[in-house]
């Protein structure tokens, strides 16, 4: 397994594989490897014939109340984890080297972002899709894997590579769930005892917001305050948004009568989770 840290070097590699034929499977990264990311480096080894893994934990989409420093790092073992998952080569960036200077251009988000967590988190999408920008500039994949955690991430995706002509397919990957329900996360580890007990019942409301329209309730506004009653009765932490919307349009909905996302955000006292369902009119979930 290569790691490199040079821009210039992984586009040589990249572009000298792409030259040969081969498939380039892309999974990016904030680094603090789980088992959620080995799922995706699973499904690009199986997918391609290379696999690139980048380490890079991206300034321009924390805000200004988020602290940056205090995001869980741990470079020896994504190293590790990388490397006996199959990776063939680990971009592992510094700010300068991405960032060298202020950028001249900005990419603004004009739709499925003020919503979700792009609602609470001014500037998130723009500095996901900047980084992602250049990854995808660098590492030159056939296809880019994205765990359905960050289903609102995956709508900018989809919307980034359509509408800017990358000729990428976007492949989303099943969210990783621990064994009680909760989602997988690097910040799983700032839950206190009592936060972790309680966390699985985000999940557990989205899942009975679904079950409301398995059971034939189409009116939104009711599946939404019955998923909030849920949710509040099970849980300290602050309820940051629950929204129910077409997808991945993202728009409101007056009826459930296309593909929708019901999807919950949780503060807690060091953690913001974030988990979400994507089913049909009948209920059924996207696989």
């Amino acid at each position: 397994m290569d790691v490199l840290t040079n821009i210039r070097d992984v586009q040589k590699k990249a572009q000298q594989i792409r030259l040969d034929g081969k498939s380039i499977g892309f999974v990016p990264t904030m680094g603090y490897l789980h088992e959620g990311h080995m799922k995706l480096i699973k499904n690009a080894r199986k997918e391609n014939d290379f696999v690139i893994l980048s380490i890079f934990i991206n300034p321009l989409q924390f805000g200004e109340n988020e602290d940056l420093d205090a995001y869980p790092r741990d470079e020896a073992h994504d190293l590790r984890q990388a490397e006996q998952s199959g990776v063939d080569l680990v971009f592992f960036p510094s700010t300068s080297t991405m960032y060298p200077t202020p950028l001249s251009l900005k990419i603004a988000v004009v739709r499925r972002a003020d919503v979700l967590c792009g609602r609470t988190r001014p500037g998130h999408f723009e500095g996901v899709v900047t980084v992602l920008t250049k990854l995808f500039n660098i590492c030159q994949p056939t296809r880019a894997y994205f765990g359905r955690k960050d289903a609102q991430q995956i709508a900018v995706v989809d919307a980034l590579i359509h509408d800017f002509n990358f000729s990428i397919k976007l492949i989303p990957v099943e969210t990783v769930r621990e064994s009680d329900g909760l989602a997988k996360s690097s910040r799983n580890v700032n839950l206190i005892d009592q936060e972790r007990a309680e966390a699985p019942s985000i999940q557990q409301a989205l899942q009975y917001g679904k079950k409301l329209v398995e059971q034939g309730e189409t009116d939104p506004n009711i599946i939404l305050e019955k998923t909030r009653e849920f949710l509040e009765f099970r849980t300290h932490g602050k309820i940051d948004y629950i929204e129910f919307l077409s997808y991945p349009e993202l728009e409101p909905i007056e009826t459930i009568d296309c593909q929708v996302i019901l999807a919950a955000a949780v503060f807690y006292k060091r953690a913001r989770l974030i988990d979400n369902v994507v089913f049909n009119d009948a209920g059924v979930t996207s696989g």
